[in-house]
Order: C-alpha cells, then structure tokens, then sequence
C-alpha cells in the first residue's frame, strides 16, 4: 500500500540529520584517510612528550621546505619560516599574499599530555626496592596509571650547562619501569574506596630495581646500584635530579583499534592528535592568501602557564617580528586574525551515557568537532565564540566538503574543561574550538576515530587557505 503520509514543505527548514561519516566519504577521501592516520601513528609513537614531538616537528618541518625565522630576517610572500621555543614549543608560518593588516589564520593546539613527572628530590630505597618518586601533571585517574609498562624521557641539565637526553623504555630491548599495585587478596580495603581514593599521589612511585650494590655494606644498597646504571649511562650523580626534567609516559605504541582497523588506540591523542593537524595542515599548503601560522604549544593541561604556555608572549614575540617585517602594527594584525582553537572535543560513550546530552554530543565517524564554548557549568573559563564566527567555520568547512559535527562538552551541571581558545580571544582574536572526538580522554590509551582524525586535518588545511 502507498504511504499517503502529507508532507509539509516546511520540513525544508529542519536541521539535516546527520549521517555516518562512513555514508558520505567518498573513495578518494577513504584513501587518503589511511595514508594519513599511518603518517599519524608514526609522529604520535615519536613525539610521546612536548620535547619530543617539537623535535619531530622541526625535523618534518625543514623537510617541507621551512627554514628557522630570526628576527630582522626579510620576509617576503610565501616564505615558510619557524621558530622553537626553550625546545617545548614552536610555530610555524607560511606568508600570504594579502597584507598583514588583514590580519593571518591562527591554528593553535597544545603537545603536553596528562603523564608522571619525576621529582626534584626523587630516588629512595624502602624494604629494599628502588623507586622514583612522581608527581602527576594535568587531569589523570591515578589508579589508571598503575601496573602498566612505562617509558622514561627528558633531559637533565648539568651545572656545566651540557643537557643530557634520557629515554628509557623505547626501545624494545629496553627495560620498562612499573607502578605496583595491590592484589585483589588484599584489597578489601583498599575497594571499598572511591575511585578518587583508591590510590593516592604520593603512593604513584615507580619501581626501579631490587638488586644490592654489591661493593658496598652501607644503607640504600639497591638505590646505590641504580645510580651506578644511571652514572654509567648518562654520567650523573643524584645531585643532577635536582635539575632534571624526567617523565613517566605509558610504554605502548599506536594500535589500529577494532576489527574494522576503525580507530586508533594511543597515548597522548589529548592533544597531539589535534597538533598534528594543524602541523600537517600547514606543511601541505603553498602561496595562501592570508598569512598562515600554526601554533603548537605546553602547558595546557596545567592552565596554560609559563613561559612555553599559550598565556606566553613567545606567540606575540613571532608575530610582531613578522609584523615589524611589513611595518604593520600587532594589534591591527590580531584584530583582523581568525583562530582555531584545535584541541579534542568528548565523544560521547554508550557505555557511559549519564554525563552527557546526547542531542549536544560528538560522535565518533561524524568528523571534526565544532566547540562553541568549554568551560565549567555556567560557561566559566569559555571564551564562547560569536554567532558570526560560527557561521564563518560553518562556511570554510561545508566549501571545502569536510565531515563535522557540534560538539559541546557533556551536561551542563556534569563538569567542563578548558582550552587555549580564551587565551587566543584575550589577544583580541575571533577564536573557535575545533578538534577530534575522543574516548577515554585523558587515559593511558585513548581512543579516536580514523575518519575523524583525517576531517580534523582536510578542515585545518582548508581554514590556512580561506580569506
């Protein structure tokens, strides 16, 4: 039987529903997904801490044609420069072809990541085990942290002003370091506490060895022997702790998740998945119109501090020396520049559904996230884009037949978070959150979606091309 069902033309006016990202992609797309995510996999295993992946960008970066920008350096239209900052930081730029004055298109993202860091004072010896004392940087459930393989990297600087690199646990012929933890025999106790409670910070100590210096008949025994490994390896004394920046980082690499190879499982999506983006973005562009910069900063994930933070004026520095280039005033420079905010938005899980509203959620398949505001409960810490700056990321996006979805974060009495979207906004910039979904955010082993991924990086490449 016909279905005779009227059908008003108003039903024109409706939002489109969405569809799977899955539905639309069309072959060429689909190919390219895989060539990137592989691309992926390789900068997110290397670059597993802010020292590390600029390392890797600035390697990348020079092979793409970039050269490092000093200032009073002559700039002219499509030079592609980059500058580092104290090794933990960079951006990079690509000059347009329009003035300065109209301002440049700002893709901003974070390299920190949720992880142990060692402390200043960190080594100890109890019950004869050996083990580094940590403090956890950035938002974690510690309990996620114990009984996993874990790598070691940083540097410790010495009073001779030489800086040692260290990377333990990479390499597969490596040892890993461990946090123990209890055995369900014994931890009636210890379950009948909340999450929150059921490991404390300072009980997140790593376990380094157990086997007795052998020459000596002193106390720490076992401590004395690691420090004959660390001397002989890195020729340090515990002294040098003092002025090392070490941290503990989970000891897997990037896996294809599922068995549909759909997605991809690994430490640091939050936000390396999103610097990436803008990275590659900016790597794949020539002459554009507007000047492109992307920048990848630390510290986001502790309030954007300090000097390698997006509330630095390392940013202004770069850009008022390419500004100073063209005699164009900074201020009328940002009054006119457009910024993607490019970090991860909450995808939202079925197997955890109460925190979120499911109308207002990302989805894993459905492409780049749009965030209008973060922030906690009543906006607080939000920046809230403008209806205009929206329409305009709406505009670039639908142009360039990128995959996107609204994005924002879970209920609103269910909690919140930040970027450096309101830091970019302070600088008088129209700024807009955009970034991959994720699940699991902030756990050893995250989880983000191929399809996902590559729309994140299309929409990013067509945002440092739009005027």
């Amino acid at each position: 039987m016909a279905d005779n069902k009227k059908t008003s033309p108003k039903r024109e006016l409706l939002l489109e529903k969405q569809v799977n990202g899955y539905d639309r992609i069309n072959a060429e797309d689909l190919e390219a997904c895989e060539e990137y995510n592989e691309k992926y996999k390789v900068f997110i295993d290397e670059g597993k801490t802010e020292r590390l992946a600029t390392e890797y960008a600035v390697s990348a970066a020079e092979k793409a044609g970039f050269r490092e920008y000093k200032r009073g350096d002559s700039l002219k239209q499509g030079d592609k420069i980059y500058r580092v900052n104290r090794d933990k930081a960079i951006v990079l730029a690509v000059i347009g072809s329009e003035g300065l004055d109209k301002g440049v298109n700002i893709a901003a993202a974070h390299l920190d990541a949720p992880r142990l860091d060692i402390k200043t004072t960190p080594l100890y010896e109890d019950s004869e085990l050996a083990y580094f004392k940590t403090h956890y940087y950035g938002g974690i459930k510690k309990y996620q942290w114990l009984a996993i393989p874990l790598e070691l990297h940083g540097v410790i600087a010495l009073k001779s002003g030489d800086v040692i690199k260290v990377s333990i646990g990479k390499d597969p012929s490596d040892p890993v370091l461990v946090i123990s933890d209890l055995l369900p025999h014994l931890a009636s106790e210890q379950m009948k506490k909340t999450a929150a409670e059921t490991v404390a910070g300072e009980k997140l100590n790593a376990l380094l060895g157990s086997i007795p210096e052998p020459e000596d008949e002193g106390s720490d025994r076992v401590k004395l022997y690691i420090l004959g490994i660390l001397n002989e390896k890195y020729g340090i004394t515990e002294a040098d702790l003092h002025s090392a920046e070490l941290s503990l980082v989970p000891a897997f690499n990037a896996r294809d998740v599922g068995l549909d190879r759909s997605m991809v499982g690994a430490y640091g999506h939050d936000d390396r998945v999103c610097s990436f983006g803008c990275l590659q973005g900016i790597l794949d562009i020539n002459n554009p119109a507007k000047t492109a910069v992307c920048v990848l900063v630390d510290k986001e994930e502790i309030g954007s501090e300090g000097v390698t933070g997006m509330q630095s004026s390392f940013f202004d520095t770069f850009i008022d020396d390419i500004c100073q280039s063209f005699n164009v005033p900074l201020k009328a420079c940002f009054e006119n520049s457009f910024c993607i905010s490019s970090d991860v938005a909450a995808a939202y899980d079925p197997s955890f559904p109460e925190p979120y509203d499911k109308l207002n959620s990302a989805r894993l398949n459905y492409g780049l996230g749009i965030v209008k505001y973060t922030g906690s409960r009543g906006k607080s810490g939000a920046s809230d884009a403008s209806a205009e700056v929206v329409a305009k990321i709406r505009r670039i996006l639908d142009e360039a037949d990128v995959v996107w979805q609204m994005a924002p974060l879970g209920k609103v009495d269910a909690g919140g978070g930040g970027t450096v979207a309101k830091f970019m906004a302070n600088r008088n910039i129209d700024t807009i959150d955009a970034g991959v979904p994720v699940l699991s955010m902030h756990a050893p082993f995250e989880i983000v979606a191929k399809l996902d991924n590559y729309m994140s990086y299309k929409g990013l490449k067509a945002f440092y091309l739009s005027v």
